[in-house]
């Protein structure tokens, strides 16, 4: 659906790997290598859109690393938009409303990274979840998208032992729990 609103399959790539995760960081030639496509096509396409304002560039060391504008008024919707072209909102939303007591969903793998795949891969935090109702929900929404979808359950305690071992550019917090008194 994406690529009848926009054309350009490198804009598209682009847009995932900034957009999906505002921690992922890059550069032209890493660019150009992930996505397969020329130098001057990804140039092209990084320079349109830091001109508008929707990419940060800065200089490390001779090269030049671009990021996500996170403050640009357009960034929440570019960034819904996505997550409903991939699916990622209605994983979440059949699973955070009736799987058991999760606390955090999780994006990992590629799709964190901001490469597009077939595979989404997600990381669920909570506890009493109904791992036979899990498998079916995986299943029903695996076809509702045509992804597979790969899922790793842990405990609160465990996965804030290892997160301090993520890099921040291999997840993304997708979901988190907030109770009516954390609102207050």
């Amino acid at each position: 659906m994406l690529d009848t609103l926009i054309t350009s399959k490198t804009r598209i790539k682009l847009l995932t790997k900034f957009f999906l995760n505002p921690q992922a960081k890059a550069y032209l030639r890493g660019l150009e290598g992930t996505f397969g496509k020329s130098s001057n096509a990804v140039r092209i396409e990084l320079n349109r859109f830091e001109h508008a304002g929707l990419l940060n560039a800065s200089t490390e060391g001779n090269r030049k690393v671009y990021t996500a504008n996170t403050n640009h008024p357009l960034y929440p919707d570019i960034h819904n938009i996505l997550c409903k072209h991939l699916g990622i909102d209605q994983i979440i939303n059949e699973v955070t409303t009736k799987l058991g007591k999760i606390e955090q969903v999780w994006l990992s793998g590629e799709f964190a990274k901001g490469n597009d795949c077939t595979s989404i891969e997600l990381i669920l935090v909570g506890s009493a979840i109904d791992c036979d109702y899990l498998k079916q929900l995986k299943e029903k929404a695996s076809r509702l998208i045509s992804r597979t979808i790969q899922l790793t359950l842990f405990t609160p305690e465990i996965f804030a032992k290892m997160k301090n071992e993520i890099k921040p550019t291999d997840i993304f917090l997708l979901w988190e729990f907030r109770s009516t008194h954390d609102a207050l």
